[in-house]
This record gives C-alpha cells, sequence and structure tokens, in this order.
C-alpha cells in the first residue's frame, strides 16, 4: 500500500477510535411508584406489635420505591430505595433482578431500604396470601418504574457536595465500668457519640441545568413514629424527600438512601401521637431536608469526561453468632411463633450457620463509590468507609440487597447492648469489619491499583 494511503487508513482508524470514546455518555433516567399496602397487614418493626398480633390501620403518608438508572456503554445500573423496613426475600430479589435484566437491560441491581418502621413487614414465599398478593403488586411496580425510567435515559451532568445536619444522636451509651445503657429517645438532645451528622448529596442533572434526581445518604433510624402509630409512613425521609422536591419546583425526584444507622435514633424518637409524633416527624425530615437543599443548591454539575460505571454483588458466608437450635427455641419462648416472620431470611435458609451477606459496590467516573452492605451496619463502619475509601466520594448504604438485622463492630458486639448483643444480633462478630475490608478491595480493583503478578516477576 502507497503511504499515502497508509496516512489516509490510519487517520480513519485514529478518528474512529476518538468519534468511538467521545460517544461514551453517561445517561440517566428516574421515575417512582406508589407501593402503599392495603389497610390490614402485619406492621414492620417494634416487637409489641408482633406479639400483640397488631395491623396497620390506613396509610398517614404514601410508600414509595424510587428508581434511577444510570447507562453507559453496555452497562445498565439500577437504583431502587424504598419506603420499607427491609428489602425482600433472597427469592423475590432474584425474580425481581432477572426480569428487569430481560424487559429492560439491568446488567446490575442496587435495592436498599429506608428501615421505616411505619411500613409493612415484609415476609417470606410462605407467607399468607393476602401479604405476598401486597409484595408481588409492589414488585411489577417497581418493574413500571424501572422500565418508566429506561424509557427516558437522557445525557446527565452529574455532581457531588457534603453538609451537616444535627437530628440523631447515638443511643448505646457506654457506661465508664463498659457496661452499655440504651437511651431510646433523647428530647433534650444530649451529645452522645458516635454520631455522623454528614449529609452527603448526590445531584444529577439534565445537560439543560434541570435537576433530575437527588441523591440524600445520611445514617438515622426512621422511627420517629412509635409502636402507637398503627398508619403507613415513611417517616421523617419521606418528609425529607417532599420537602427537597418541591424547593426544587417538584421536578427532581428525591431519594434517602440509608447510611449505618445500627446504633442511632432521631432526637423524637418513638414519639407517642398523643405527645407530638406528627410536629416532631416534620421538624426532623425538615431539618435535614433544609441541609440537603443548601447543599444541592451549591453542587456544580458537569458531564464526566470518562463515564464509566463498574459493579460487583460478592455473597460472604458468615456463621451464626449463637447455637441456632438454641436461639430458635428461646425466640419462641419469648415471642411466640410471629417471631420467625422477622426472621424469616434466618430461618429459612438451608444453612443458617452460613448466613449469605451481600456486599454490594458501584464506581461512578472513577470518582463516585458505593458500599451496600445486607443489614444494619454500626455508624462507625459508615465513618471508616469514608476515611478509608480511596476516592473522592464515598458513599455507605445499609439495608442493601438483603437483610439480616444488626452489624455491629467488634468492640460494640463486647460491650453488649442492644443490636450488638440481644437477639437481634446473630451475625458473627467482625462481620461488618470483613465486609468492610472486601469492599475497599473492591474498589482498589476496579481502579486497577492490583497486579496480576508479583512485583520480581513483571518485565522489567
Amino acid at each position: 500500500m502507497p503511504w499515502a494511503l497508509k496516512k489516509l487508513w490510519i487517520f480513519i482508524c485514529v478518528l474512529g477510535l476518538s468519534a468511538s470514546a467521545s460517544a461514551a455518555v453517561l445517561r440517566a433516567g428516574a421515575a417512582q411508584a406508589d407501593i402503599t399496602p392495603p389497610a390490614g397487614l402485619p406492621m414492620y418493626g417494634f416487637f409489641s406489635r408482633i406479639k400483640n398480633n397488631e395491623f396497620a390501620t390506613g396509610t398517614r403518608d404514601p410508600l414509595f420505591a424510587r428508581v434511577l438508572v444510570l447507562e453507559t456503554g453496555q452497562t445498565r445500573v439500577a437504583f431502587v430505595t424504598l419506603d420499607l423496613g427491609r428489602t425482600f426475600d433472597p427469592a423475590t430479589m432474584d425474580r425481581l433482578k432477572a426480569a428487569l435484566r430481560e424487559q429492560d437491560g439491568i446488567s446490575d441491581l442496587i435495592l436498599s431500604a429506608s428501615h421505616t418502621h411505619s411500613g409493612p413487614n415484609i415476609v417470606d414465599v410462605d407467607a399468607p396470601a393476602g401479604v405476598t398478593a401486597w409484595e408481588r403488586a409492589a414488585v411489577e411496580k417497581i418493574g413500571g418504574a424501572v422500565k418508566e425510567a429506561c424509557h427516558h435515559l437522557d445525557k446527565v451532568r452529574i455532581g457531588t457536595g457534603y453538609g451537616s445536619a444535627f437530628i440523631g444522636y447515638n443511643r448505646r451509651v457506654v457506661n465508664a465500668d463498659g457496661t452499655v445503657k440504651m437511651l431510646w429517645s433523647d428530647p433534650t438532645k444530649i451529645p452522645t457519640s458516635p454520631v455522623d451528622p454528614t449529609v452527603s448529596v448526590l445531584r444529577i442533572d439534565r445537560t439543560d441545568g434541570q435537576p433530575l434526581a437527588i441523591l440524600v445518604n445520611y445514617a438515622c433510624h426512621p422511627v420517629v413514629y412509635g409502636p402507637d402509630n398503627r398508619e403507613y409512613s415513611a417517616d421523617f425521609p419521606g418528609v425529607m424527600a417532599k420537602f427537597v422536591a418541591e424547593a426544587f419546583g417538584g421536578h427532581p425526584i428525591c431519594f434517602f438512601m440509608q447510611g449505618a444507622p445500627g446504633d442511632i435514633n432521631p432526637y423524637d424518637a418513638a414519639t407517642p401521637l398523643a405527645d407530638g409524633a406528627v410536629k416532631d416527624c416534620l421538624w426532623t425530615g425538615e431539618t435535614l431536608g433544609k441541609e440537603v437543599v443548601k447543599v444541592a443548591q451549591g453542587i456544580h454539575t458537569q458531564a464526566p469526561a470518562e463515564p464509566s460505571l463498574q459493579y460487583a454483588e460478592d455473597v460472604l458466608p458468615m456463621r451464626v453468632r449463637w447455637n441456632p437450635r438454641e436461639f430458635r427455641q428461646g425466640l419462641l419462648k419469648d415471642f411466640g411463633p410471629q417471631i420467625f416472620d422477622d426472621h424469616a431470611d434466618f430461618f429459612k435458609s438451608q444453612a443458617p450457620e452460613q448466613l449469605p451477606f451481600a456486599v454490594t459496590t458501584l464506581l461512578i467516573d472513577k470518582q463516585i463509590a458505593f458500599v451496600g452492605m445486607s443489614g444494619e451496619p454500626f455508624v462507625n463502619f459508615q465513618i471508616e468507609w469514608r476515611g478509608r475509601c480511596p476516592v473522592p466520594d464515598a458513599f455507605f448504604l445499609g439495608y442493601t440487597n438483603g437483610y439480616f438485622d444488626y452489624i455491629p463492630t467488634i468492640r460494640a458486639a463486647t460491650e453488649g447492648g442492644y443490636g450488638a448483643g440481644d437477639s437481634d444480633t446473630y451475625v458473627e462478630v467482625g462481620a461488618g469489619e470483613r465486609m468492610l475490608n472486601h469492599a475497599l478491595i473492591r474498589i482498589y480493583g476496579m481502579l486497577g491499583k492490583f497486579n496480576e503478578l508479583p512485583e520480581d516477576l513483571r518485565e522489567k
């Protein structure tokens, strides 16, 4: 081939590669669906409701599934946040993943619950027909919202910002002698520690600058409403999401991504309705919402130069901390057979001595990292994740892609107290540390920080 033709061919190839690279864009779509159940179903959380066989009488405010779909190249990831106490059982989630993969090309799914204690109880596939009918309907609505988000995918700009909001406290007070006292509410706002007041915000705009989605990551139990409330409610995250959306003209969908609140309560936890629970819930949600609005308004979004989505979901088998047989007998004696609905993932497991904990990691544009754990992690894990993560922006999600109750730190497990040494804490000591380290290794791997050969065996 003459040299002139060779140069022309090289030019065409380079031009093609450049066009291919420039064609890589980040696209996103958002949608939401009302998944509020009918009255008459068992409610999530608060053992007194389970023990007394109490059911929901109506709806205080609606429960939503909010969907954000991100796409670049052949990768399409769906975020789904739920105004529920926990995510669905593993079999239901597997069916949902398969359906979304087939109908909408969703390669990866992040399903995360807010942990509101004013939602319906999530049970397993052997539940009474009335309960499973609602769950099937809710899953279908989620699928519809994902489809809608996929139909409206568009080029987007992205940005992050941070603030602080003080709406909660650490409910485990460790005394000087090492014993633990549980502080179930803190209306006088006495400081306790550790807490994480960090408000982490991810803003996604359309190319014209119009906000499409605002994602809020914060750690606090949604339990302003207590066991006397028998109406469905998203609790303070619902107040916050509505407040933020309205501040932006009702255009963006605001997502609450629960962090690591295993030991964090709102100041006015479990306020009786007669003592002002509605007002306290509004204060908590709006206090958080005002900070979110301030942060989100200050975020400068931009289109990523080299967009990328890297995802991994790994199942780490964990041992049970207690003797499974004696644990079951103790629960049955104290709470009756209804208690097993709240521990369905544990007791329906084929091998309960090996609990399948999911660790979900997502890296966006090699700058924004997410980790999700399938339980209720203590707040120290969130603080540590942000401190150790090798990228500028680090988001932590609890109650994600599964649920196995509390995940205390090693130190907290030695101290005891609710969430650290009681019957709602049955995973082996050190599980949280192991999951956090695994997620960090995953992120470093996505950044290309590991090599396939030892240093001394690589080509010089």
